[in-house]
């Protein structure tokens, strides 16, 4: 029998719909706007995209989006001084630096130096070390979206075994910690890992991660596993962008499994959103 779907961009909408009215309340009560400042550090095309589709999700929303755009070759320095520019505005609720940085950069330190009361975007070393504490006011946008996404469909978390194939900070290792914070029992696969397909195969949630099209084949899936794909590829002479899950495989033996696209991605999108409205309510000033 084949999965059900975890339908992100349905629920992602619904969310979206949530943070505008919430959105219209801060404006009307509050004279509050939520404010998100995306930072983009040369002109990957990637990258490129998926800032200009923020910024489109935040005005859509009501919401005051800046898209500042600074040279490939932007020093160290300079970076973080905007961020720091934009750290002491009161009307700039939400900081997130797109990733990856050109590789001349220290990411981590840039990263880290938005203020964790600003970092809507949940990767900053203070950020990640309150999520590993258990305190963390935001949470990297992509694992929460994960979790938001199970909990919305009713899929029980706590005492199951989870396996996340990935260690990137902003994905493998907080959606790890998401999951644990939830009780789950977590392994964190990587390169290292001996023995993939028998590790993946224990999972009662498989979170994929690890950014290679279509790796993990259906056939290691443990039968009723539910399968959230957060893998999003672009594969020469393919129609269509893939996961890093071998779908069709793969949703013949999962109980529930998300698409691509239409899973995860838009559920990034939405989170991002949410947490900018929770940083202005939270810390907000009015906009002057």
């Amino acid at each position: 029998m084949a999965a059900q779907i975890l339908d992100g961009a349905t629920l992602a909408k619904q969310i979206r719909a949530e943070v505008a009215q919430e959105v219209e309340h801060l404006k009307a009560e509050h004279n509050i706007t939520p404010r998100l400042s995306v930072i983009l550090v040369g002109d990957d095309p990637a990258s490129v995209t998926y800032t200009r589709m923020k910024k489109k999700a935040c005005e859509a929303a009501g919401m005051i989006s800046d898209l500042i755009e600074l040279p490939g070759d932007s020093t160290q320095q300079a970076v973080k001084d905007v961020i720091r520019t934009l750290n002491e505005d009161p009307t700039v609720h939400g900081i997130l630096v797109q990733h990856p940085v050109p590789k001349h950069l220290d990411e981590l330190d840039i990263l880290s130096t938005v203020a964790v009361e600003k970092d809507v975007d949940g990767i900053s070393a203070l950020s990640l070390g309150r999520l590993v504490l258990g305190t963390a006011d935001f949470v990297a946008c992509t694992p929460l979206g994960i979790v938001t996404l199970l909990e919305h469909y009713g899929i029980e978390i706590k005492g199951k075994e989870a396996v996340v194939v990935g260690r990137s900070i902003i994905l493998g290792k907080p959606a790890a910690l998401a999951l644990l914070e939830r009780h789950a029992t977590v392994t964190v696969c990587h390169s290292r890992t001996q023995d993939l397909p028998s590790v993946v195969g224990r999972a009662d949630i498989l979170v994929a991660a690890l950014g290679k099209p279509e790796f993990i084949k259906g056939e290691w899936i443990k039968p009723g596993a539910v399968v959230v794909d957060a893998g999003y590829n672009k594969v020469e002479g393919r129609d269509k962008d893939v996961g890093d899950v071998e779908y069709e495989t793969a949703a013949q033996k999962a109980s529930w499994i998300t698409p691509v696209p239409g899973g995860v991605g838009p559920m990034t999108i939405a989170m991002l959103l949410k947490q900018t409205v929770k940083a202005a309510k939270k810390y907000g000033a009015a906009n002057v």
